[in-house]
C-alpha cells in the first residue's frame, strides 16, 4: 500500500514543472467483487489512483480482464495530460495491435484541442509498447438480446433510448454520474439504470493548481470503456452509443492537422474502439445507433419526444466538476445552448423553446455573433459539441422560410448577412434528413432507427 499522505505532501510543497517528468506509468488495475474498480498511474514518482464504482458483477465473462485493461489505458489520459511525457510504461501488460492504434489516436488526435489551447508546438505523440496480438472476434457470431444505453441527459441520448425501446430488446440505461438531466431522463424513460460513480484522484487537481497542463480530453472514449466493462460484468450483449455523423467534422486546421473537439465521438474513433474491443474474446459489441443521422435529423426526432422536453439539458455548465459552479439548467448564453436552440427551432414553436431555455435566444441581439460563429462566420467553429458548419447554415435556411421564425431578429440578420453569402439549396436540406450508410448498426436495429428518425 503506497503512502498517500507522503505523495500529497510532496505535490503540495513545490511548483510542478511538466517538463521535468520523464515517463507516464500504468501501474495497476483491479476489479473487486463489489464492483469497485481501482486504476493506478504515475508520473515518475507522483502516484495516482482513480476509482469507479460499478454494480457488483452478476455474470462471468472472459472479456472482463481485457476490458479492464482497455479502460485502464484509455482513462489514463486524464493524468497523462498533466505533463504529456513521450515515454509510456505499461506495468500491467502492453496493448495488442488494435488497442495500440486506438491509444495512439486518443493520446494524440484526441488531445488536439488540448494542444491548441495550451499553445503546444505539435500534437502529443507518446509511444506505447506493443503487446501480444489477438485475433479479432467475428461479429456475426454475437447475439443481440440485452443492451446497455449510456444516457448523458441531452437530446441525442433520449433519441437513442427511444430507438432501443422500439427495438424490442431488453434495455438497461447507464450513466457515469447522476446530474439532474441524467436522472430526470432516466426517470421519464422508466427503464432500469446502472449508475456509475467515477472519482478522480485529488492529486490531479493539486497538480493543476501548481502548474500542470490541463484541458479537454476525449471523455466519450472513457465513458465508452466504462460502459463496456459494465455490460460485460452484467451479462449484456452490446453498448448502444448516441454519437451522430456530424461529430466527425473538425473545428479547425492547426499546423496541418484537423482538430476536432468531438474526436472520441467521431466515426474514426468509433471504428478504432470497435477494432480494439474485437480483440477481446467475449466482449460486448459497441456501436452508435445515431451514426447514420445528422444533428438536424436527430433534432427533428427529438422535437416529437415531448416527454423529455422539460428535463433534458445539453449545456455543459450543468456538468461542471466543481459543484459550486454547476447550474441547474440551460445557461442560455453558450455555444452549446445556441446550437441546440438553432437546430430544434425549425421543428418547434418559439413559445416551446422559450419555456425550455428561459428566453427566446433568436430575439436577443446579444446572441447574434454567437449564432454566426456556429457557421464559422467571424472565426472558427467553437470548441464545443456542435454540428457541422453547413448544418447550422441549413438550420438558418429552414428558419428563414418558417412563418413562426423568419421575422425573429437574429434569423432576419443571419439570413441577410450569412445566408446570402452562403446559400443552402433544397437538395442540401434534403441531404441532412437522409441516413448515411457509413455505420455499424446491426440489421436488427435499422428498422427502429428509421422509424424514430422518420427516414
Amino acid at each position: 500500500m503506497r503512502d498517500y499522505a507522503k505523495t500529497v505532501s510532496t505535490v503540495s510543497r513545490a511548483h510542478f514543472d511538466p517538463n521535468s517528468i520523464r515517463a507516464f506509468q500504468f501501474t495497476y488495475r483491479s476489479l473487486q467483487p463489489d464492483g469497485l474498480v481501482r486504476l493506478g498511474y504515475a508520473l515518475d514518482d507522483i502516484e495516482f489512483e482513480e476509482t469507479l464504482q460499478l454494480p457488483a458483477p452478476t455474470a462471468e465473462s472472459p472479456a472482463v480482464d481485457g476490458l479492464l485493461d482497455l479502460l485502464h489505458w484509455v482513462a489514463g489520459i486524464s493524468y497523462f495530460k498533466a505533463a504529456i511525457p513521450s515515454h509510456m510504461v505499461c506495468e500491467t501488460g502492453a496493448p495488442p495491435a488494435a488497442a495500440e492504434r486506438l491509444l495512439s489516436a486518443l493520446y494524440s488526435e484526441g488531445l488536439g484541442e488540448f494542444a491548441v489551447v495550451n499553445g503546444l508546438s505539435q500534437l502529443p505523440h507518446p509511444q506505447f509498447p506493443r503487446g501480444i496480438d489477438n485475433d479479432p472476434q467475428p461479429d456475426s457470431e454475437r447475439r443481440l438480446e440485452r443492451v446497455l444505453v449510456p444516457v448523458g441527459g441531452g437530446k441525442d441520448s433520449a433519441v437513442a433510448v427511444e430507438i432501443a425501446r422500439r427495438s424490442g430488446l431488453d434495455v438497461t440505461l447507464f450513466s457515469v454520474g447522476d446530474a439532474l438531466p441524467i436522472s430526470a431522463t432516466a426517470n421519464i424513460s422508466a427503464l432500469p439504470r446502472h449508475l456509475i460513480t467515477r472519482t478522480l484522484d485529488p492529486r490531479l487537481l493539486e497538480l493543476n493548481a501548481r502548474g500542470a497542463m490541463n484541458g479537454h480530453i476525449p471523455i466519450t472514449a472513457i465513458v465508452s470503456c466504462v460502459a463496456l466493462l459494465t455490460a460485460a460484468t452484467q451479462g449484456l450483449d452490446a453498448v448502444l452509443m448516441a454519437n451522430e455523423r456530424s461529430a466527425s467534422a473538425g473545428n479547425l486546421v492547426w499546423n496541418g492537422v484537423e482538430v476536432n473537439h468531438q474526436f472520441s465521438k467521431s466515426r474514426r474513433a468509433e471504428q478504432l474502439l470497435a477494432d480494439a474491443v474485437a480483440e477481446i474474446p467475449g466482449a460486448p459489441l459497441i456501436f452508435s445507433v445515431l451514426r447514420p443521422a445528422s444533428e438536424l435529423a436527430i433534432a427533428r426526432a427529438f422535437a416529437s419526444l415531448d416527454q423529455y422536453h422539460q428535463v433534458f439539458t445539453s449545456c455543459n455548465r450543468v456538468f461542471q466538476l466543481n459543484a459550486d459552479e454547476r447550474l441547474g439548467s440551460w445557461c442560455g448564453d453558450c455555444d452549446k445552448c445556441r446550437f441546440v436552440y438553432l437546430v430544434l427551432a425549425p421543428f418547434m414553436q418559439p413559445r416551446q423553446l422559450a419555456d425550455i431555455f428561459g428566453a427566446d435566444l433568436l430575439q436577443d441581439p446579444d446572441q447574434y455573433e454567437g449564432f454566426a460563429l456556429l457557421t464559422a462566420t467571424g472565426g472558427d467553429k467553437p470548441f464545443e459539441c456542435v454540428g457541422e458548419v453547413s448544418e447550422s447554415l441549413a438550420a438558418i435556411a429552414l428558419l428563414s422560410r418558417h412563418p413562426d421564425w423568419r421575422d425573429h431578429l437574429n434569423v432576419t440578420r443571419l439570413a441577410a448577412e450569412v445566408l446570402s453569402q452562403r446559400p443552402v439549396s433544397d437538395e442540401d436540406l434534403e441531404a441532412y434528413f437522409a441516413l448515411s450508410d457509413d455505420h455499424d448498426v446491426p440489421d436488427a436495429l435499422i428498422g427502429p432507427v428509421r422509424e424514430v428518425l422518420r427516414a
